[in-house]
């Protein structure tokens, strides 16, 4: 395609853009980890932890939206491979179905702590409920038969996409624990029990984050050696 007078190949524009949702994706949660390790010190007061924890919720948010551009840009880029055999309108209806989601992501993000950002977000997860079981199905059958994805290395991308969507689904529940917890300290003072679970969660979200991470790093070798 041809830009202001430049000629613009498509593939290579959507790589790009793929690899900064990417980057993105797998800096963002990093930013998100280190920012929430405040939240479970109880030497620091309630207003800081607080504090740390609306900084991890304002990283969050690129994450987020990472998550979410690398599945069409990585379907469109399948496409132009002949991994993948939808295209046409049914690329158009993808990235139309795609800006919706993202405004959807943004909308509860702006609006959170409200009755209206507590429903985007069951809308968002929702989504997700549909989506992560059609990846894994579509990539383990692929795996086994060849096709619809009739490339590998292709398949086994989009079955470990689907089984990180369901990690970033478990941290995002792990991250409304927090804020559950915190009301609970707000309004009754401190409280042991409830430091003691916040520590537990934040110990279980830590693990996860590392397998999250890895799983992104796999997924970024699988697309760029396709070794199989």
């Amino acid at each position: 395609m041809e830009v202001w007078g430049m000629y613009l190949d498509q593939h290579l524009v959507l790589k790009w853009m793929h690899i900064i949702a990417m980057a993105y994706w797998l800096g963002g949660e990093w930013g998100v980890f280190n920012a929430s390790r405040p939240i479970v010190n109880p030497a620091l007061s309630l207003d800081e932890r607080r504090r740390h924890m609306e900084t991890a919720y304002r990283i969050d948010i690129i994450p987020r939206t990472g998550i979410i551009l690398v599945l069409p840009l990585g379907l469109h880029m399948g496409y132009d491979l002949g991994v993948q055999p939808l295209g046409g309108w049914w690329l158009v209806g993808m990235w139309i179905f795609v800006a919706f989601w993202v405004a959807l992501a943004l909308s509860a993000f702006f609006k959170r702590g409200t009755d209206i950002g507590i429903r985007l977000t069951k809308i968002d997860e929702a989504i997700r409920y549909v989506v992560i079981p059609a990846l894994f199905f579509t990539g383990v059958y692929s795996l086994v038969t060849g096709g619809p994805l009739t490339a590998y290395w292709y398949a086994a991308k989009v079955t470990l996409f689907s089984g990180l969507l369901v990690i970033g689904l478990i941290l995002r529940f792990v991250m409304r624990d927090w804020v559950m917890a915190f009301r609970q300290l707000v309004s009754g003072g401190p409280n042991a029990e409830i430091e003691k679970r916040l520590t537990a969660i934040m110990a279980f979200s830590r693990k996860l984050a590392y397998l999250y991470w890895a799983g992104i790093i796999t997924m970024a070798f699988l697309g760029t050696v396709k070794p199989f």
